[in-house]
């Protein structure tokens, strides 16, 4: 992902900057707030409003933005719409950042946070629901007419892997790939670009990141080697005693991945942007090593 696009750290990064803050403040107003009653949990704010307010981080695939219309796509902002129709009520973007999205939940500003992935740094401030949202691997985009089945055909002195400077993918390679030429740089788009201009063979991120790198250059294949390095990916929630929101919402990604509907978002969204799905390796890992 991430997320992230990405190091997936990078896209899909969250912050708990301020939570101390928060929590301090709450020490001291609560002598004053003691007669106030609870605010309405998540869930029932949901129903009285009407409306599913769904943080939206512009970064494709997640969350694309049309800037004339002002309308948005991409897979997190469909499977938003997809719970709110579910629950029969509107759903509303609320633009944020990764770095603010931890923060927005926190301060109510929006109810669910799609493709945030469920790190214990972040679970110590906001709220998970057990059952993923979809999964995503370690991949390559490769050369043309280089095949790869699995990591070690890639372990060559004579072939050189691009990686982005102290991302999870360029810490893996390293260990992975002890004979390769790994070339190191400071950012996605420079390792895209090196991959552009064939000053690499291949270059290694996670792989719906890949699939809309490859779409930019237009060039190469996106490719999953054995044995699978794969993480999941979730959805933040506020974190509040009453867990109906959160436990509803799990149940729900899971029937939509089970039932291969979240598959089939991110394969809408692939065909929105002129990508062939076939060519895109799936985010069900049961999928993967099927072609």
């Amino acid at each position: 992902m991430t997320g992230s696009t990405i190091d997936r750290r990078g896209i899909l990064r969250g912050s708990a900057l301020g939570a101390g803050a928060v929590a301090a403040s709450g020490l001291l107003a609560a002598p004053a707030m003691a007669q106030t009653a609870p605010a309405a949990s998540t869930w029932q704010q949901i129903k009285d409003r009407g409306e599913l307010r769904i943080g939206a981080a512009p970064s494709e695939p997640w969350f694309a933005k049309d800037q004339r219309s002002g309308e948005w796509s991409g897979i997190g902002w469909a499977m938003g719409v997809a719970i709110a129709k579910e629950l029969n009520v509107k759903p509303v973007a609320v633009e944020t950042s990764w770095g603010n999205a931890v923060a927005g939940l926190q301060a109510n500003q929006f109810d669910v946070m799609f493709v945030m992935d469920a790190t214990p740094q972040r679970a110590l401030a906001v709220d998970f629901p057990a059952q993923p949202f979809f999964y995503y691997a370690q991949g390559v985009l490769v050369r043309d007419g280089l095949a790869v089945k699995r990591w070690e055909e890639l372990d060559k002195p004579e072939i050189k892997v691009g990686v982005t400077l102290g991302t999870s993918p360029d810490r893996d390679v390293t260990m992975r790939l002890t004979k390769a030429t790994i070339e190191r740089f400071p950012s996605n788009d420079e390792t895209t670009a090196a991959f552009q201009a064939g000053r690499v063979d291949a270059m290694s991120f996670f792989h719906p990141a890949l699939v809309m790198q490859q779409r930019r250059v237009r060039k190469g294949t996106v490719l999953l080697p054995e044995p699978f390095r794969y993480s999941t990916t979730s959805a933040g929630v506020r974190r509040e005693a009453d867990k109906t929101w959160r436990d509803w919402l799990g149940l729900t990604l899971d029937y939509y991945y089970v039932t291969g509907q979240t598959q089939k978002i991110y394969e809408d969204f692939l065909v929105s942007r002129q990508i062939d799905p076939k060519t895109a390796p799936a985010i069900m890992r049961e999928l993967w090593g099927k072609s």
